[in-house]
């Protein structure tokens, strides 16, 4: 049988870049290639799609650290700019219909041995995290281009990424959220004071503040008072136009519980077991989550039965509630103590992808190891394709 040909597709021009570097690398050791023909593509910090020669040998073959704790990628353990740096030609998007065409260029602006190289691949295997990876834009190509695609679509990937609508979403689902407060930066740089007076009278100390829009906790403080609010918001501003503020679960003494689940699936999907981060600083950031070593995943996590059932269910409903396909990460909070209400955090719609992120490490404990999770992501992402294939776009 002919294999399928799978375009990995990793780097990009968010500040995740060097995670997505790593979780390629996982994916490219792990995937089958007596089922696959595998081809690497890379996306420049720049934004340049480019395939590389050596792309796959420099993901595996470059300076790491000794093995450690590593979470959803360690920027330290692969060296980006060797990835990205050899480029044998220049991409225009994957292109494999008539969906989308690209403009003709002539040859020697491209390159004096030939014209502009077109990609064909049956199935993209985006492991891009943050802004362009998992927001909806690239997924908005993929789908004029027609190709499938893992993961979730245009509108499940946007809201996804927006904690602002996804918590709109949660609430329309009747999910248990934290309480919060949104505002754009254009109001707090107008009116700090007033923006400033309404978290303070709608929220207690501590809280934590976020760029709507970004992911693996960059951009994220906690202020446990009125004097660190300013500076985290200035923090958050930095990222985003719109900037969420969440109280935070436990006070001021204690911590919450960080719970995840990992979810499988497209019209029928599944929960896994659910696990804990106990973050090795005060909360977990990026710091925690890639470069220290002190904190710790305990798979699965310390539930009694009830809730177990309880979180699953949950991360099912947040799943759907966002219009989420093919995989994500649901993440929950904990008020301390063994009878503590559980709200749901957000989804990740690409979490990170090693073999020993959470994401992975989840569904192995649930009974499906890493390479059969490519395998399954692969079918779901052409079953959903095939499924799209039936609607009409005209009468």
């Amino acid at each position: 049988m002919k294999k399928i040909r799978v375009g990995i597709l990793f780097g990009g021009r968010s500040g995740e870049h060097e995670v997505s570097l790593l979780s390629a690398a996982s994916v490219l050791q792990a995937i089958d290639r007596k089922k696959y023909e595998v081809v690497p593509i890379g996306i420049t910090k720049e934004g340049r799609w480019v395939t590389a020669a050596h792309a796959e040998q420099l993901l595996n073959s470059g300076q790491s650290t000794p093995p450690r704790h590593l979470r959803a990628g360690d920027p330290a353990a692969t060296p980006a700019a060797a990835v990205l740096r050899r480029g044998e030609s220049v991409l225009v998007p994957p292109v494999p219909s008539q969906a989308l065409v690209p403009f003709e260029r002539e040859a020697s602006a491209i390159a004096p041995s030939g014209p502009e190289h077109v990609l064909s691949v049956d199935v993209i295997f985006p492991v891009l995290h943050g802004t362009f990876g998992e927001d909806g834009t690239i997924q908005g190509l993929f789908e004029l281009a027609g190709i499938a695609y893992v993961g979730s679509g245009v509108l499940g990937s946007a809201t996804g990424m927006d904690k602002d609508v996804m918590k709109r979403l949660f609430a329309s689902a009747k999910l248990p959220i934290v309480r919060h407060v949104t505002f754009l930066r254009g109001e707090w740089r107008q009116a700090p004071k007033k923006v400033r007076a309404h978290i303070e009278s709608a929220l207690r100390y501590p809280v934590f503040v976020k760029p709507a829009n970004l992911g693996s906790s960059v951009g994220i403080s906690k202020a446990h008072n009125s004097k660190e609010l300013g500076p985290a918001i200035e923090t958050a501003a930095q990222f985003d136009r719109k900037i969420v503020v969440e109280q935070g679960v436990g006070g001021k003494t204690r911590k919450a519980r960080e719970l995840e689940v990992a979810v499988l699936g497209n019209d029928a999907p599944e929960a896994s077991v659910a696990g804990e981060v106990v973050p090795g600083k005060e909360f977990y950031d990026y710091e925690a989550k890639y470069l220290s070593e002190g904190s710790d995943l305990i798979v699965p996590a310390r539930l009694t039965r009830t809730q177990t059932k309880q979180v699953r269910e949950m991360a099912v409903a947040a799943f759907r509630a966002c219009d989420c396909a093919g995989l994500a990460r649901v993440d929950f909070l904990m008020e301390p103590g063994p009878h503590g209400r559980i709200f749901v955090n957000e989804v990740n719609t690409l979490p990170g992808f090693t073999s020993i992120s959470m994401y992975p490490r989840l569904w192995a404990a649930s009974g499906v190891p890493y390479p059969k999770l490519i395998d399954r992501l692969i079918r779901l992402a052409l079953e959903r394709r095939a499924d799209q294939d039936r609607n009409r776009y005209s009468l």
